[in-house]
């Protein structure tokens, strides 16, 4: 790639997936050490990153989480460095808004990222659009078609890159899955499966069923596959829903009532040439046991000349510790271990080029190569997104509404 001036990065959110300091602690999950700040740390060191940023709610968290950034990062990987500015100042016990004065602070060209409960990323997404700022946003992007498009205008009409971190895409095995798919004639059906286990309750419990459910969470990541995969082929016409409840809202978990367990949408799609139609199965669920792996992630595809059968949570890399038990292996996500020298090694997992492609690409911007819409192909933009809160708004209706088929 040509040498371009570092940018500088926000990450809005300081939660598990930033940092992984949940509960004033380590997460719990596959992501002790998070994702976002560890592969800005890396991508700071390669120059590609300058100034990086942290804005939460809560500044008193802040103490705990600079030593557990030094602590689980710093001194584990040789050369990366963990400071950051972090956002509200120590001493603040809530403010919510703090997002904007950091904001406020960037300039035209910058980037933020947003790993926020679903409910807020319309809010911060346009905010940070509407100051000139490219901006990669947690799946679900937001929650109604109509906040969508505001954000596709605002991102076209400031010349910003917006894009959604569909890290699925990146996955080799999902992405050389969705090549064959669209060898495979007409679009016939597809069911996928993804979960997280009971223990992400107590990490979501602040929005679980309040402002957000597990379709929007998880079943995000297969939509996009399918849709990605039927791009000029085919198109979702209506979509059922149907819930499972429960275990979210039993004493052990406090759930607000209403909290779903399980989620099934049934989405039927019509193959634009031939005008045959084709049905699909999203199911996602966060009340798994604990069990191999953290999350299962699972489909099946049928076309008119062929089928694709995935597991992505079992690669044949098994491992059992005294402390952990049995448990299954994925360092195609992230590698967390470093190489023999001590060097942070992820660069080649999907969870780290979901980022990198997409700072190279603010990068390319930024310098006049390209243009936001050279990556509507190679990215999960905004635009090329739409389609994915289409369906998702579409179960959320049709669950509301008692399991009615909603046409989309």
């Amino acid at each position: 790639m040509a040498s371009f001036d570092p940018v500088n990065v926000l990450l809005v959110g300081t939660g598990e997936y930033t940092t992984g300091y949940v509960h004033n602690g380590a997460s719990t999950s596959d992501k002790s050490l998070g994702v976002v700040a560890l592969v800005m740390f890396d991508l700071r060191s390669r120059k590609k990153v300058d100034w990086i940023g942290m804005v939460g709610t809560t500044g008193t968290k802040n103490a705990g989480i600079r030593k557990h950034l030094a602590d689980g990062i710093g001194s584990k990987y040789v050369g990366l460095d963990t400071t950051a500015q972090l956002y509200p100042d120590d001493n603040v016990a809530r403010e919510p808004e703090s997002y904007k004065t950091a904001i406020d602070l960037l300039k035209p060209g910058d980037a933020v990222a947003i790993f926020t409960p679903d409910d807020t990323h319309f809010s911060i997404a346009l905010y940070a659009i509407e100051h000139g700022l490219h901006v990669i946003i947690a799946k679900p992007a937001v929650k109604t078609v109509e906040e969508h498009r505001t954000l596709v205008e605002a991102a076209d009409r400031k010349g910003v890159l917006a894009v959604v971190e569909l890290h699925k895409r990146f996955d080799p095995i999902y992405a050389d899955a969705r090549e064959k798919i669209r060898t495979l004639g007409d679009f016939s059906h597809y069911n996928a499966y993804m979960s997280q286990p009971k223990q992400q309750l107590e990490t979501f419990k602040s929005w679980a069923g309040k402002s957000s459910d597990i379709s929007y969470y998880l079943n995000s990541h297969h939509i996009d596959l399918l849709t990605w995969s039927q791009q000029g082929r085919s198109v979702p016409i209506s979509v059922v829903a149907s819930a499972a409840t429960g275990v979210a809202t039993s004493e052990k978990f406090g759930c607000v009532a209403g909290t779903e367990d399980t989620i099934t949408l049934m989405v039927t799609f019509k193959n634009i040439e031939s005008g045959n139609l084709g049905n699909a199965l999203f199911t996602s669920s966060w009340i798994a046991p604990k069990a191999e792996v953290h999350s299962q992630q699972r489909f099946f595809y049928m076309g008119h000349a062929g089928e694709i059968r995935v597991d992505q949570a079992h690669r044949g890399y098994e491992a059992a510790t005294d402390e952990r038990g049995f448990f299954q292996n994925n360092p195609l996500f992230l590698r967390y271990q470093p190489d023999p020298l001590g060097r942070y090694a992820g660069q080649g997992t999907y969870g780290h080029i979901s980022f990198e492609r997409w700072i190279d690409a603010v990068l390319a911007v930024r310098s006049g190569s390209n243009t936001p819409a050279d990556f509507e192909s190679s990215l999960p933009t905004v635009k090329s997104t739409l389609v994915v809160t289409q369906i998702l708004e579409a179960g959320r209706k049709s669950l509301d509404l008692g399991g009615v088929k909603v046409d989309i």
